[in-house]
């Protein structure tokens, strides 16, 4: 499987706290890749980074074989990478459609005046929302009316419209109860089946070894390790995260 995103040795500082210090990852295309770590192990820095927040002091992005330096989030975003945050952004009182196209909306000329599309906009909706969730069929429902698994679908219909080939979910499934988390887990497969690659971040062992089929795993803003999901459990995860004991792992 070919490499669709790589960090090369990026270094990230704030101040004197060494935040990343030379983590390189490579993520193939069509996986879905974990990285995980305690806190403080630089997991949200590197997400800034990918997502355009924050710019590396050292070290490349590369995407495609094309290094990429975004210093915007809009320049990641049309490089192909979405990044769904942990509060999703979504405005709760207005529709699916609505927030799907938010900042994009779709627009027709009527008698010579520039008009919103709001049935192409929802035909639209509806198609990427079938890709995700074929249980949501309604466009007009607002998203306040939503389970916490729900509106993870209109954030990331949200990306598919953008035609973002690269999904960064960022602890998707946190504070959601036990249903709830099986919907976004069962996204994310969508994601993958739909030839996506997911870069999922997770403090829940139990759905990185779900849903991912690679884990990187950062310490103390370095490389510790990366594994193969499939030789994983919560469990054995947990303790490679907490204790560091590495030295019996056979890295991938």
């Amino acid at each position: 499987m070919p490499v669709k995103i790589s960090t090369r040795n990026i270094y990230k500082n704030y101040g004197a706290v060494e935040a990343l210090r030379g983590v390189s990852i490579d993520i193939h295309e069509g996986e879905v890749h974990a990285i995980c770590g305690d806190n403080g192990a630089g997991k949200s820095t590197l997400i800034k980074v990918l997502a355009g927040v924050e710019m590396p002091d050292r070290g490349e992005v590369v995407i495609d074989g094309a290094p990429c330096r975004f210093t915007t989030p809009t320049e990641s975003l049309k490089a192909g990478l979405a990044t769904i945050h942990q509060d999703l952004a979504v405005a709760a009182r207005m529709s699916i459609y609505e927030n799907i196209f938010m900042g994009a909306e779709l627009t027709k000329n009527v008698l010579g005046i520039r008009m919103l599309d709001k049935k192409k906009m929802r035909q639209d909706a509806a198609g990427y929302m079938s890709q995700l969730n074929k249980s949501i069929t309604d466009m007009n429902i607002k998203v306040e009316e939503l389970s916490g698994g729900q509106r993870q679908a209109v954030a990331i219909c949200r990306a598919l419209r953008w035609n973002a080939n690269i999904v960064i979910l960022d602890e998707p499934t946190a504070a959601l109860g036990v249903r709830e988390t099986e919907q976004v887990l069962e996204l994310v497969r969508s994601l993958k089946q739909s030839g996506k690659t997911v870069i999922l971040i997770s403090h829940s062992m139990k759905d990185v070894v779900a849903v991912a089929d690679r884990v990187s795993i950062l310490r103390n803003g370095q490389n510790q390790i990366d594994l193969l999901a499939a030789d994983l459990s919560a469990d054995r995860l947990s303790h490679y995260i907490l204790s560091g004991e590495v030295e019996k792992v056979q890295s991938v």
